[in-house]
This record gives C-alpha cells, sequence and structure tokens, in this order.
C-alpha cells in the first residue's frame, strides 16, 4: 500500500509518501513541505497549495492520501487555514479518485508512539525508527505527514474489516425484515 500523508497548513504543508503493509518493514519514498508565504493573498496560498499536492500526486501515485483531521483549536484563524490547507489536499485526491482517510493527532500519535499524547520530539523519533532513517524528518511537519502515512497502512486493514462487518450486518438486517 502507497500513502500520501499530509499535514495541512497554510504556510507549511507536511507531505510524506510512505509505502508497506501492517507488520512488514515500511519504506519512505518521498518527504517534503509545501510553503507559502505568510504574507501572499489566502487565495494564492491555495492554490500554491494545490499545485503542490498535484505534484506529489502525479511523482507518487498513492493508493491512499491520508490527512490529518482538523480539530477545534484556540486559535480560530489558525484553525481555519488548516482547514482550507485540508480541504485542498482532500480535493486533488478526491479529484483522481484516490480515496481519502482523516486521522486524528491523537490516533496518529498512538499509532507510532504507542501514547496519544506524545510530543512532536518522539513522533519524529519514531518516525525516524520504523522508516529506518538517519534523522528525523525537519522541518516536524514533514515527520507527523509520514507518521499520518505509517498510521494509515498500520489502521486501514482492521478499518476496512470492521467497514465490511458493518455493511454485511446491515445488510443482514434488511433482507430479515423484507422477509
Amino acid at each position: 500500500m502507497r500513502v500520501l500523508g499530509v499535514d495541512p497548513g497554510l504556510t507549511r504543508c507536511g507531505v510524506g509518501v510512505v509505502e508497506g503493509v501492517a507488520g512488514r518493514p515500511l519504506t519512505m519514498l518521498g518527504v517534503g513541505v509545501v510553503r507559502t508565504p505568510a504574507d501572499a493573498d489566502l487565495s494564492h496560498r491555495l492554490v500554491a497549495i494545490e499545485q503542490g499536492m498535484e505534484e506529489w500526486l502525479d511523482e507518487h501515485r498513492p493508493e491512499f492520501v491520508a490527512v490529518e483531521r482538523v480539530f477545534s483549536q484556540h486559535n480560530v484563524r489558525t484553525v481555519m487555514g488548516t482547514a482550507q490547507a485540508s480541504a485542498v489536499a482532500m480535493l486533488c485526491a478526491a479529484r483522481r479518485g484516490i480515496p481519502v482517510a482523516l486521522h486524528t493527532p491523537s490516533e496518529v500519535k498512538a499509532a507510532v508512539t504507542g501514547s496519544g499524547r506524545a510530543d512532536k520530539a518522539q513522533v519524529g523519533a519514531m518516525v525516524t525508527r520504523l522508516l529506518r532513517l538517519s534523522a528525523p524528518p525537519k522541518p516536524a511537519d514533514a515527520a507527523d505527514a509520514l507518521a499520518l502515512a505509517i498510521c494509515h497502512i498500520w489502521r486501514a486493514p482492521a478499518q476496512n474489516r470492521l467497514q465490511q462487518a458493518v455493511a454485511r450486518h446491515t445488510l443482514n438486517a434488511t433482507k430479515g425484515r423484507t422477509a
């Protein structure tokens, strides 16, 4: 499975591509940051993020895109920018028919470090170890994007089985009512 992880942000949008399957060693295929100037108009910043996402999708051809779920922060301006960058990433994937998964920050931290309250240094250290890198990716947004991809690779099989079980249960329940 090849996953593009996206840590959304208006100034720095972390991106990272990881390939592998749960229970096997994972491989980093690329990591970076799509940057936009803080003093540019919002519309131009969103176009720059779109162009950056399209380049990553063209180059790496992921099967899935994993995006950090936007959660409420104290700074409304920050959360709005994060949500806008997140929407651009989801739009780019949807346009190509690539499934998008949203993962909360605590879900990603728990998957990668074992603790949903891990700090950025712990996440970076585990990403470095899991991908057998010589140093943690910089900035932290890049490491977070890789963590999102890792989280999705590890959690997708269980999530898929759960969705299939729910679908079967719903189908069986519907058949039982019509009989």
